[in-house]
């Protein structure tokens, strides 16, 4: 097939151009995956029911497993504006999905390239404006491509892609034959090794389409789940031809010498969807993507917003499971402190902090809680205590109050017996939805923000 072949030149090309291992002093490779709509539930080592993820299964034993780490967002374009920028999305001008980013915004990217390292966008973009038509061009000559938020290269598709693809390789249109993800990670090691031959260190961003709407998969991927729905059998599919190339991306770093000084982070832009079936011949197994969780994508609930996460760098994380809670935009702030980035690269409004600490030690509890606002909804997480109010809620609708630890599934609304703990949560809310409001107007920007062509910036 033609995804074996691409996995075999792949293979074939790290090894020619393996290097010197890695010396003690050099800044870290930074390498971040992101899933796109895969559910909280959907890996081997959480127990799924059908699907098998050995790759992942692997990178989880041998690396920081995350156990409640959020999504910036319950959706898509909110999520990747929080990881570019650690701050909550509607303070970058990512409200909702097809927003883009304003490109006022300081980005990661730039931090990264600033700090000499070559940076490099693969796969779904979704920053730029995305047309309610449904013509949604390659990212090219649109103000809001990767390059112009700090990408010195880039391949990548402004929305949906399978098999297949066509990507724009830093705005010219190139159609490639394959698996998506499996393409995506065998270009991805290719630019990691020119960059290695160059003496540059790579921060990376691979950005999967798999496993949203539509489903595409090869035949001998789907075989597995042939007792499910076509919808679902493919859906399963995606996430084992996307495991699959995670374990071509291991096993490429490792070929080069540089596994041991490259963090590889992985996670996933929202919680899963809500219609995967399991089908009859599997009875009791629940009909869904998030497990014990509550609601799923676009829901506010942990369903909705917490996604399965994996830090391995093995040359700076010993293997163990955390339950420390963190977000997305945490990993500006964290990168800031590991690769030696310069701290005002940052927005100085951001909600993110660093984690760094975590990859050594478990901290009590977080000191600062995360906030959650896209689409008309809100949530604020103090460590195990969560107040929300969903999206589709009227904005006069009340606050809703769970520990999340004690009652993972959100079943047992706490609002009238803790009265005192909802104040105190909805007036810190209160106040950062006041500041968010502020940095809507572009406070945060030094020259204001920009409207050019009377549009967005």
């Amino acid at each position: 097939m033609l995804k074996q072949f691409a996995s075999l030149v792949a293979a074939l090309f790290v090894a020619v151009l393996a290097c010197h291992p890695a010396a003690e002093n050099e800044p870290p490779n930074v390498v971040l995956l992101m899933a796109d709509d895969m559910g909280w539930a959907q890996t081997g080592y959480y127990g799924h029911p059908l699907l098998q993820t050995p790759h992942l299964d692997a990178m989880a034993g041998a690396g920081l497993r995350m156990d409640r780490f959020y999504a910036g967002a319950p959706s898509c374009t909110p999520t990747r504006a929080t990881v570019l920028t650690g701050r909550t999305n509607d303070r970058t001008g990512a409200f909702r999905v097809g927003d883009s980013i304003n490109k006022q915004e300081k980005t990661l990217a730039v931090a990264f390239r600033q700090a000499g390292y070559a940076t490099a966008h693969f796969g779904k973009w979704h920053l730029n404006q995305v047309h309610p038509s449904g013509d949604n061009p390659l990212p090219g000559d649109d103000p809001h491509n990767p390059g112009e938020l700090g990408f010195d290269y880039w391949l990548s598709h402004t929305n949906q892609f399978n098999l297949d693809p066509v990507f724009s390789q830093s705005g010219v249109p190139k159609q490639f034959e394959g698996d998506s993800s499996e393409i995506l990670v065998a270009e991805a090691l290719r630019y990691i090794s020119e960059q290695r031959e160059n003496g540059k260190p790579v921060f990376a961003v691979i950005w999967y389409a798999s496993p949203h709407r539509p489903f595409g998969a090869f035949p001998e991927d789907e075989e597995p789940f042939a007792s499910l729905d076509d919808a679902s059998k493919t859906h399963h599919a995606e996430i084992v031809a996307m495991d699959r190339s995670i374990g071509a991306l291991r096993d490429g770093l490792r070929e080069l010498g540089i596994a041991d000084n490259t963090l590889v982070w992985f996670t996933s832009d929202n919680g899963g969807l809500p219609d995967i079936s399991y089908g009859p011949e599997h009875p009791g197994v629940r009909p869904d993507t998030t497990g014990h969780l509550r609601g799923f994508k676009k829901d506010f609930y942990e369903g909705g917003l917490r996604v399965p996460t994996i830090i391995e760098w093995p040359g700076g994380i010993a293997p163990r499971i955390t339950s420390f809670p963190a977000s997305t935009m945490d990993i500006f702030p964290t990168l800031i402190e590991v690769a030696g980035l310069d701290p005002s690269s940052i927005n100085e409004v951001h909600d993110g902090i660093s984690i760094a600490g975590v990859f050594e030690s478990e901290p009590a509890r977080r000191e600062q809680p995360i906030g959650f606002r896209a689409s008309g909804g809100l949530a604020w997480l103090d460590n195990d205590v969560k107040l929300v109010r969903n999206y589709f809620s009227d904005p006069t609708d009340p606050f809703e109050l769970y520990n999340v630890i004690d009652d993972p599934g959100e079943d047992d609304n706490l609002i009238e017996q803790q009265p005192e703990v909802a104040a105190r949560m909805r007036a810190e809310l209160d106040a950062w939805n006041r500041s968010v409001d502020k940095s809507v107007t572009g406070a945060d920007y030094p020259e204001g923000r920009v409207l050019p062509s009377g549009r967005d910036s």
